[in-house]
């Protein structure tokens, strides 16, 4: 997993609550076994009109949010089953971190999981970003998980907490594969006193 320690980058702005994992990755996409090329169904049925066009008043098919890393998202974010396909195809498009006042529990899970930063901040902190997202073209956040804060270049500065034992998953890069191999040497002894 790819250690995330700062990230920066564009703001896709989507302003809309309770938006759920059927959503983000509709089912019929969910045939591969694979983590990746989940990226191009992202949002899918959003994106694109009846007829299989693009829909241009999707907030995310806007120019300005092109190669956007970094989602802010209404309240509850995530909600519905819990189909790790969501966070796949989420950082298969190209997202490392999402900001929102509040996020599903297994969604939440799913994305430190696999090394993308669900941020919670208050809902006045949300809104805040939000009216910068409309009035700042190409508008971009420094998110800081070592030291808890994301900023803007013109000095916005907002905290954020973090479970210390995610956090220190996340800045090192470490699933529960990797965590587990940290003990290989102790499980090989183990093992071999069993023998």
């Amino acid at each position: 997993m790819k250690p995330f320690t700062v990230h920066r980058g564009i703001v896709a702005a989507l302003n809309r609550a309770n938006v759920d994992t059927d959503q983000i990755i509709p089912k019929q996409f969910l045939k591969r076994i694979q983590r990746t090329g989940f990226g191009e169904f992202l949002f899918y049925d959003w994106k694109h009109r009846l007829d299989g066009s693009i829909n241009p008043d999707f907030e995310l098919n806007q120019p300005q949010f092109a190669g956007a890393t970094i989602l802010l998202a209404g309240t509850n974010f995530g909600c519905g089953s819990s189909r790790e396909h969501a966070p796949w195809a989420l950082l298969d498009f190209g997202f490392r971190c999402i900001i929102a006042p509040s996020f599903s529990d297994i969604f939440f899970n799913n994305c430190l999981q696999n090394g993308m930063l669900p941020v919670r901040l208050t809902e006045t902190e949300v809104a805040q970003l939000f009216e910068l997202c409309k009035t700042t073209p190409g508008f971009s956040l420094t998110v800081d998980l070592t030291n808890q804060r994301i900023s803007d270049e013109a000095g916005n500065d907002f905290r954020f907490d973090m479970d210390a034992f995610r956090r220190h998953c996340l800045l090192n890069g470490l699933d529960e594969i990797g965590l587990t191999n940290q003990f290989e040497d102790h499980i090989r002894m183990y093992e071999q006193s069993r023998i």
